[in-house]
């Protein structure tokens, strides 16, 4: 499986009124769970577009279990459980890193796109050469 953690700290910017984290901030948080998670197998979204490819967002799922606050700091892990075949599917989970606390857990869903004809093609093989390491046959 694919797994990697990665920390952030709550900036002031990214709570509301109530000083929780604002809601719309967990998509970001996960982007960066996701982009890193990328460049640790040697593929940073630059990469990708070098290539001629895009990952679009098709999808966010995002449930909220305890709140966040400024100065926080986050443990943003993104997991990739399937070897993808058409769409990519990642999960992810942001901890409070004190504690332990779950705060959030949710998913994206990814399709690759060819970046000069806008349509959507299968992982392309060096995407998938990247990250089958990480999986056993037998899975």
């Amino acid at each position: 499986m694919l797994d990697f953690t990665t920390e952030i700290r709550v900036r002031y910017a990214d709570t509301d009124q109530m000083q929780f984290v604002y809601n719309g901030k967990y998509s970001e948080y996960f982007e960066v769970g996701r982009t890193e998670m990328m460049r640790s197998i040697g593929l940073p979204y630059r990469t990708l577009e070098m290539h001629g490819f895009m990952l679009p967002v098709l999808e966010v799922s995002v449930k909220h279990k305890n709140p966040a606050y400024y100065d926080d700091l986050l443990l943003v892990r993104a997991f990739v459980l399937e070897l993808p075949t058409l769409k990519v599917h990642i999960d992810y989970t942001i901890h409070r890193s004190e504690g332990k606390i779950l705060v959030a857990e949710g998913f994206t869903e990814h399709v690759f796109m060819k970046k000069d004809s806008k349509k959507t093609v299968r992982p392309p093989e060096f995407f998938l050469n990247a990250i089958k390491p990480f999986y056993n046959e037998s899975e």
